[in-house]
């Protein structure tokens, strides 16, 4: 079903609750995407189902605070049943609070007028190539990792695409947005002498099947990197001087920073990150942002699930940070400014204060001079997952390679795994130097906690730091 079939009776729902509530929207949604896997455990092409779906979510306004009601039956008879349900079900609801919940007063929302319709821009549509074209473009892209080396026993090829749509409308607003994200990824395995190692190459972007060929492209570095780690070794503990690359980078954005600024752990008492805005966190060399805007990655959109039109948010300015980001109903609770941050997981889900492309700006450094400049050290790479930490700015993050560097030279000696800790303040503070190249990687998910997931990316330019190392 096309949303713009059923937008006339949802823009008629719109007037009627118009006349009996202060404020009302409605967002209505429509993914669908597709996952396929090539791999010697076999070829799978299955549905996505993570952030996928379609219903409408109705918020109103009765004076004192906001209630939603979301529903995904899309005809007239449905859409005609709402209003009684709003009133007699929903409303009443406020009655039935726990003494251990208080009720919050919130002012009524005042929108900007804006109407506009906009879609993502795409090379190749992943629905009109078909699954047996991209089934096909795996199988060989497989098979070029597994004729690379007889070292390489397996190498997953795996690409995945979600299309969305939405409508959002209110009294003063009237929006539209398409769009489609592609993910892939090339994971070669090899092992020798008892000894197994992966290493994880994906691609992503906001557009379509385009991205299989860059895919290809991964292949060869990334094979020849997964057979250098049969030789890596264990690390010895301690603080050195690094080159973050881009991917480790993000992670550090995302993992070590990022959730300590979702300003809905502000209202909680659960970041540190409110009590340092307007002091400095980081380098004067260091600038950070999360940016919806511009379709720059997978993590981008034109609007939020709250209507909120997207923003370049600058979340740390010449190591000062500014400000954090945040939801609707964040925003009222702190008598803030709302960022475009809001983002449900489906319109089953409560829209929560979310990340969507967070990066470190590129500075003015070579990445050759960032590597000269280091005595002993090592060069961070294939970042493989992390953990937050916003109530005491913790990190603790796992990288897959770590390449040693002596009096300014890589030795070609590699440590593997290696995890980078520490407290986030020092670890940005340290920062020396920012390479002038940037990349966005956006192929994963993130969840709030263990659920509530939705399209990330993050990255940057290589940094100068320095850390602790296990």
């Amino acid at each position: 079903m096309k949303l713009k079939v059923i937008k006339p009776g949802l823009k008629h729902l719109l007037d009627v609750l118009l006349k009996e509530y202060g404020y009302v929207s409605i967002l209505a949604q429509e993914s669908a995407g597709k996952n396929y896997r090539v791999s010697k455990s076999g070829i799978s092409v299955t549905d996505s189902t993570l952030t996928a779906g379609r219903g409408v979510v109705i918020k109103v306004y009765d004076s004192k605070g906001y209630a939603e009601y979301s529903f995904n039956t899309l005809d007239d008879k449905t859409f005609a049943s709402v209003p009684g349900i709003i009133r007699d079900k929903l409303i009443p609801m406020t009655g039935l609070l726990p003494d251990s919940v208080s009720e919050s007063n919130y002012p009524k929302l005042n929108d900007e007028v804006i109407s506009f319709s906009k879609s993502s821009d795409y090379k190749i549509s992943p629905l009109e190539l078909g699954d047996d074209v991209i089934l096909s473009k795996l199988t060989s892209i497989h098979e070029h990792a597994l004729n690379y080396n007889e070292g390489i026993i397996d190498c997953p090829a795996v690409y995945q695409y979600m299309k969305t749509d939405k409508i959002f409308l209110s009294a003063n607003k009237d929006l539209e947005q398409s769009l489609m994200w592609s993910t892939g990824v090339v994971q070669p395995i090899a092992s020798a002498n008892g000894r197994t190692h992966y290493y994880y190459s994906p691609v992503s972007a906001m557009g379509g099947a385009e991205i299989l060929d860059f895919l290809d492209d991964k292949v060869e570095i990334s094979c020849k990197c997964v057979l250098e780690l049969l030789d890596s070794t264990a690390i010895t503990p301690g603080s050195y001087d690094v080159i973050c690359m881009p991917d480790v980078t993000g992670m550090i954005a995302h993992e070590a920073f990022g959730h300590g600024v979702e300003m809905d752990m502000f209202v909680k008492k659960r970041a540190l990150a409110e009590k340092y805005i307007n002091e400095y966190v980081a380098s004067p060399i260091v600038t950070m942002h999360d940016k919806a805007s511009d379709s720059i990655e997978a993590g981008s959109y034109f609007f939020d699930d709250e209507g909120i039109i997207s923003n370049d948010t600058v979340i740390i300015e010449n190591g000062i940070l500014k400000r954090g980001i945040s939801d609707l109903q964040t925003s009222m609770h702190l008598n803030t400014v709302p960022t475009g941050n809001g983002r449900r997981e489906s319109y089953e889900h409560k829209a929560y204060t979310r990340m969507t492309n967070t990066y470190f700006e590129k500075g003015t450094y070579k990445l050759e001079d960032m590597i000269a400049s280091i005595e002993n050290g090592f060069l961070l790479e294939n970042a493989s997952c992390g953990m937050e930490d916003p109530k005491n700015w913790g990190i603790q993050c796992m990288v897959n390679v770590a390449r040693e560097i002596k009096n300014g030279k890589l030795t070609g000696k590699i440590c593997s795994p290696v995890v980078l800790s520490g407290y986030v303040p020092d670890l940005l503070k340290s920062i020396s130097m920012i390479s002038d190249d940037f990349h966005l990687s956006g192929s994963g998910f993130c969840g709030k906690g263990y659920k509530e997931w939705v399209k990330v990316s993050d990255g940057g330019a290589a940094i100068k730091a320095h850390v602790k190392l296990g």
